[in-house]
């Protein structure tokens, strides 16, 4: 069975990088690879608003 790529967080506070489909929503999200937005919550937690505020620099 496929992943349904529909899908979106419930907690849209928090980035979750462990779920490949949060991981797809996220990246696409903020415009960055998948790598980048690891990057990123590896460097500053998983706050949406921290990510989001990281990757703008």
């Amino acid at each position: 069975m496929s992943d349904d790529l529909t899908k979106k967080p419930l907690d849209t506070t928090r980035v979750n990088v462990s779920e490949s489909w949060e991981l797809d929503h996220w990246s696409k999200k903020f415009g960055v690879t998948k790598e980048r937005l690891k990057e990123a919550v590896k460097a500053v937690g998983t706050s949406a608003d921290a990510v989001e505020k990281y990757l703008r620099k």
